[in-house]
């Protein structure tokens, strides 16, 4: 695009960017006034349309960030659009730095930013695919290197090898391994659960209106039509300051359906719309990358379409970054359901986010292990986001990926005590299909990150690596081998398998106890999950997890062949499906 170069990492020029001292120069005055003059009426591109020649002059994604756009030439100067108010003399120094003498003149940010799009949107739209660096992107997965094809072909040759000519050494090494991951999940389970997790502090601490960051909040959406009308209206009830709030709806282009509904709503001057263009990949991290150049915010958040956020839920992101020292650069909120009682699955759902939320991801916080992130209430810092790429497109879990990246750059999350409940995914086939692509996601993130294990040790450290083979090769082993586990329950009928028959004598008994003290480890968790809840009532349905849990292993098995099929297919998940218990999936709760 030519003069890329010009594209610094500094944060978009609010009117409150008084830091500059006053300039007396005589030549900078007259080019002030020049700009006045030039900018006397309003830039109107209807009536005065950019020149499409200079559309090359200033990189794409330095106009969306600093909300310019070359309009026309005025003798030796450009005429540049500008949204931004103020003080523009940082601004002008770095254009004319780069292009020569230039002339501001007004335009509305909404056109600034829809002639970005018109004129470069597909160039964005494919940097939205590969900022990430690609030593920490998953989008070459798919392709076969000489490398990866030995190694691939050494592997099913061995596996198959062992099955044919040893069966029995191929179970018993399987059952083995199964084994020992029960054991250290069992471990991990208990080291979090002893590590406790913060509690809130009594009173919400005080900040400072003059101190609170203006926060940009994003929600992708696709295919969303059913709930737009309902987004709409809990969104409007955040109470953090609307002047400082920048809410922007992200919807494909190709989503007729969704845009046309959206259109109908009346929405506030503080929420705004952006179209992703169309592409061959069509992801929610990719929208959120495209999406992000358009915002304004120092804290960007990500919400999901079907969610309803506590009221107060920003102010109390920004209380956690107020007083957190600059390497937390993310803050994960906690995920609940508005929709428990629909069904035996959305109660189990329900006990297994109040497992992972309030107890394993808060307590890994509190023992200095890296958070795979949830994807939706986390909240991030935009120059550290900035920093580690923003998301990677290609990977169907861009929230843990981006947890292990943060990690990797020297980062910390946090998790705050404020809860979004969403909808539960309670329908058997539809719940297999989206935790396949959870499974999915989690291998290819295993994959990408450990590429490289050294280097990997080297950026985390030890104990965060540590930690990530217990969030990541624990969970991918244990639906992958639950079948061999299963086995086990012949012993109960007077069966036996070629592990119980390679067990030293005495070793079944201690093996059966291990399975028990996993199960009951298991059970204590999911109690205290739920009693860190408002769902007292589900505490019945905690011994029935052991019922659901077995359904990872058909969708671990879906994941597997899409890994090596079609590794970047999203399936998506159909929302609206399921009325709230409590009308319109309100929350009051927060800090419990």
């Amino acid at each position: 695009m030519g003069q890329a170069e010009l594209k610094p990492h500094m944060p978009f020029l609010r009117a409150d960017d008084a830091h500059v001292a006053p300039v007396q120069n005589a030549d900078v005055v007259l080019r002030n006034a020049r700009d006045l003059a030039a900018s006397r009426r309003r830039l109107d591109p209807d009536t005065h349309a950019p020149d499409p020649a200079l559309d090359g002059l200033l990189p794409p994604e330095f106009c969306a960030e600093h909300r310019v756009f070359p309009w026309s030439t005025l003798g030796d100067a450009t005429l540049i659009g500008i949204a931004h108010e103020g003080d523009r003399t940082q601004l002008r120094d770095m254009l004319e730095a780069q292009i020569g003498p230039v002339l501001f003149g007004d335009a509305t940010e909404e056109v600034i930013l829809r002639l970005v799009n018109e004129r470069h949107g597909d160039y964005l739209a494919n940097l939205a695919e590969t900022q990430v660096a690609k030593d920490y992107s998953c989008r070459d997965i798919n392709k076969l290197t000489p490398r990866r094809a030995i190694l691939a072909t050494l592997f099913f040759g061995v596996s198959l090898a062992l099955i044919f000519l040893f069966p029995e050494a191929f179970f018993i090494g399987v059952t083995a391994v199964a084994v020992s991951n029960v054991l250290a999940c069992a471990v991990f389970k208990m080291a979090v659960l002893l590590a406790g997790y913060t509690k809130p502090p009594g009173k919400p601490i005080h900040v400072p209106l003059a101190e609170k960051p203006l926060v940009s909040l994003m929600v992708p959406m696709f295919k969303e039509a059913a709930i737009a009308n309902e987004l709409v209206r809990r969104l409007s009830r955040l109470s953090y300051p609307k002047a400082l709030l920048d809410v922007v709806l992200v919807l494909e282009a190709s989503d007729k359906a969704t845009r046309q509904m959206i259109r109908a709503q009346t929405l506030p001057a503080w929420m705004r719309v952006i179209e992703v263009p169309d592409g061959a990949l069509k992801t929610k991290p990719r929208a959120l990358n495209y999406a992000l150049r358009h915002t304004r915010g120092d804290i960007i958040g990500v919400l999901d379409a079907e969610d309803a956020p506590a009221t107060d839920q920003i102010e109390r992101v920004v209380e956690a970054f107020h007083i957190s020292p600059k390497e937390v650069a993310c803050v994960q909120g906690i995920l609940d359901f508005y929709n428990t009682h629909s069904n035996w699955i959305s109660r189990c759902f329900s006990v297994e986010y109040a497992t992972w939320f309030r107890v394993v991801l808060a307590g890994a916080a509190r023992l200095g292990f890296s958070i795979p992130l949830g994807g939706t209430t986390v909240y991030l810092r935009r120059a550290a986001l900035e920093h580690v790429g923003g998301w990677d497109a290609h990977n169907v879990t861009e929230d843990a990926d981006l947890g292990v990246r943060l990690a990797r750059f020297g980062y910390r999350t946090i998790l705050v005590p404020t809860v979004t409940r969403e909808e539960a995914n309670n329908r058997m086939i539809a719940w297999i299909k989206q935790r396949s692509r959870w499974l999915k996601g989690y291998m290819i993130t295993y994959l990408v990150h450990m590429r490289r294990p050294f280097r990997l040790v080297r950026e985390m450290g030890p104990w965060k690596f540590l930690g990530f083979q217990f969030f990541f090769l624990t969970t991918i082993l244990q639906f992958t081998l639950a079948p061999a586990l299963w086995c086990f329950w012949l012993v109960l009928f007077g069966f036996s398998t070629p592990f119980t028959e390679a067990l030293p004598q005495g070793w079944l008994g201690g093996l059966l106890a291990l399975f028990l003290v996993s199960e009951l480890v298991s059970l204590l968790v999911g109690f205290v999950g739920v009693a860190r809840t408002q769902h007292e009532k589900l505490m019945q349905w905690v011994p029935m997890m052991m019922f659901y849990y077995p359904l990872g292993v058909f969708a671990v098995y879906k994941a597997l062949s899409e890994l090596v099929f079609k590794p970047f297919y999203w399936d998506k998940t159909q929302h609206g499906l399921s009325a709230p218990d409590i009308a319109g999936g309100d929350i009051h709760i927060t800090r419990r």
